[in-house]
């Protein structure tokens, strides 16, 4: 695919030679995939599996070194009451936190994740860009949570949009040789089409994207099923053209149980078994938790507990 990249007019030629998408088929096929009904011991699994995708997110003016501990302690132990409670995948922060947060989860196997290049806009300098990433790695971020330049591609940048995530990729390395896994968030309520989020899943895994994200979280559309259903069937896409393994993670407005089961049921009918793992599907959510725990403890106990049953935030 090197040729697709060696100049802006051969990435436009094929970026927009990808097939266009269905819209119908595919919020069809979205909203069909969201009926399914999961019951007993599967919906157990789900809600347990669902638990460990969770990237426990805070990303606030005024989040302190207090809360992000919190936060940590919770994503250890979500439920405090019953030690089987899978814990979450990571817990993502702004990149002055990724120290505490580093420091507070010790060796439980929590990724850290820090959103950088300027987020949520993304609306500065690339070197700036390239310090605040630089900045949240060499304070020990697993994984960088970076945001595209969306003006760029709405314009019609395209190569300007993928030599800047190939150089936050490289910012991404350290000089022990290890590498912060890097998460691309599209914002796909600002890429107005399905076209658009299409185009710009492969142009990411293109540039070297170890996910594919949908939004951060911060505008009035965040995922959805039918773009998230897109970037799945964009990373099965690729993965049969170059033979790459790409990972998705919705992010904003998946709030509950409900939400999330629906969430799997489509990776598992769209992707299967493969993605069906921390490693290549998570959940980016900061209140999917709890009402996950809340529906796991009626599974164990025959009786709904409320929101004081589980600690806040």
């Amino acid at each position: 695919m090197s040729d697709v990249t060696a100049s802006d007019g051969a990435l436009r030629r094929f970026l927009h030679g990808l097939p266009g998408v269905d819209a119908v088929g595919l919020e069809a096929r979205a909203a069909g995939l969201g009926t399914r009904s999961i019951k007993t011991t599967a919906k157990a699994y789900a809600i347990d599996l669902a638990i460990s995708m969770i990237d426990l997110t805070t990303l606030e003016g005024a989040d302190t070194p207090g809360k992000v501990r919190a936060l940590c302690a919770k994503g250890i132990r979500p439920d405090p009451t019953d030690r089987t409670t899978p814990k979450v995948a990571a817990i993502c922060v702004y990149p002055d936190m990724v120290a505490t947060a580093k420091e507070a989860l010790g060796d439980s196997g929590i990724h850290v994740a820090s959103v950088a290049t300027a987020f949520p806009a993304g609306r500065t300098a690339l070197p700036v860009k390239l310090a605040d990433t630089a900045d949240a790695v060499a304070a020990g971020a697993d994984e960088i949570d970076m945001v595209i330049d969306r003006g760029a591609f709405l314009s019609g940048r395209y190569l300007e949009v993928f030599e800047e995530i190939r150089a936050v990729k490289q910012a991404c390395a350290r000089a022990d040789g290890s590498v912060a896994h890097l998460k691309v968030i599209f914002e796909n309520g600002e890429l107005a089409t399905y076209d658009n989020i299409r185009r710009c899943s492969w142009l990411a895994m293109l540039a070297g994207a170890d996910f594919i994200k949908t939004s951060t979280g911060k505008v009035a559309v965040n995922a959805t099923p039918p773009n998230t259903l897109l970037m799945l069937e964009a990373v099965r896409d690729f993965r049969a053209t170059v033979g790459v393994q790409v990972g998705v993670k919705p992010a904003g407005g998946i709030r509950t149980s409900k939400d999330a089961i629906k969430y799997l049921v489509m990776v598992n009918e769209t992707l299967g078994d493969d993605w069906l793992s921390p490693d290549w599907f998570r959940f980016g959510a900061s209140s999917l938790l709890n009402d996950l725990l809340m529906q796991r403890q009626k599974l164990s106990t025959g009786r709904y507990s409320g929101p004081d049953y589980v600690t806040v935030d």
